[in-house]
């Protein structure tokens, strides 16, 4: 194996790793408290779980893969509810799947790619590990907020 191989294997294992994580915390959830915030500033986990599945499509299925997609990055955190804890477990859930078989399908050759992502040329390494760190930080933010809520 090689050192690229296993980053993109590593990568897309870490992915449903933590939206395993999510999945859990979201199903120890209320409806009411998968929406509930600590303040106006503050964001619900629900908010959390639509910016994750916003992010992972523009940078991965868009952005490395060149699929269309349609993001409004403005609504993710301005909702209130209106989408049920399931919807947002199974939208999640099938982004990182669609995402993980993106990268685990990548030539590691095309790791050094360039590739234009909300303004800005990064290469393909750098979108991936963006969105596991990106990724990473709000599954704590998640569980945070689960263990709070408990």
């Amino acid at each position: 194996m090689t050192a690229e191989s296993e980053f993109l294997r590593y990568s897309a294992n870490k992915l449903r790793g933590q939206c395993a994580q999510i999945e859990e915390c979201i199903g120890k959830l209320t409806p009411q408290q998968v929406w509930v915030r600590g303040g106006e500033a503050q964001n619900a986990a629900g908010n959390l779980l639509l910016h994750l599945t916003g992010n992972l499509r523009q940078w991965i299925l868009n952005g490395v893969d060149g699929q269309a997609i349609q993001r409004d990055r403005d609504a993710e955190f301005a909702a209130r509810g209106g989408v049920a804890p399931e919807a947002l477990v199974r939208d999640l859930r099938q982004a990182v799947e669609a995402a993980c078989t993106v990268i685990e399908s990548l030539p590691p050759a095309r790791l050094t790619e360039q590739v234009h992502v909300l303004r800005e040329d990064v290469t393909v390494l750098e979108a991936i590990y963006h969105v596991v760190q990106h990724f990473s930080g709000h599954t704590g933010q998640i569980l945070f907020l689960t263990k709070a809520l408990q």
